[in-house]
């Protein structure tokens, strides 16, 4: 089994920055993407930033040049650098990385519990 942990959200005024971080562990041969998504109340749930395992990125157009997302694949972690928060960004942020546990397997998303953000005055 594979484990996602995310930590780092919390509440923020606008225009603040948070640093979200997410730690898979388990049974992991190689790592594929990581990502990260977000779910506000009432709304489905969005990509906002993934990275493949050589670094190649791709972000939603609400968040451009305000979040960055790095990885670090010697510690199987991704992270999510969020900068000029907006009220809108309001939501529940959740890890996901595809996941191959064994040599020739085809990857498995695996996504974590979710961390909340809100950006409020």
């Amino acid at each position: 089994q594979v484990q996602l942990v995310e930590s780092g959200g919390g509440l923020v005024q606008p225009g603040g920055s948070l640093r979200l971080s997410c730690a898979a562990s388990g049974s992991i041969f190689s790592i594929w993407s990581m990502g990260w998504y977000r779910q506000a109340p009432g709304n489905e749930r969005e990509l906002v930033a993934v990275i493949t395992s050589s670094g190649n990125t791709n972000y939603a157009d609400s968040v451009k040049g305000r979040f960055t997302i790095s990885r670090d694949n010697a510690k199987n972690t991704v992270f999510l650098q969020m900068t000029s928060l907006k009220p809108e960004d309001t939501a529940d942020y959740y890890c996901n990385a595809e996941v191959s546990t064994a040599k020739g397997t085809i990857p498995y998303d695996y996504w974590g519990q979710g961390t909340q953000v809100t950006v409020s005055s």
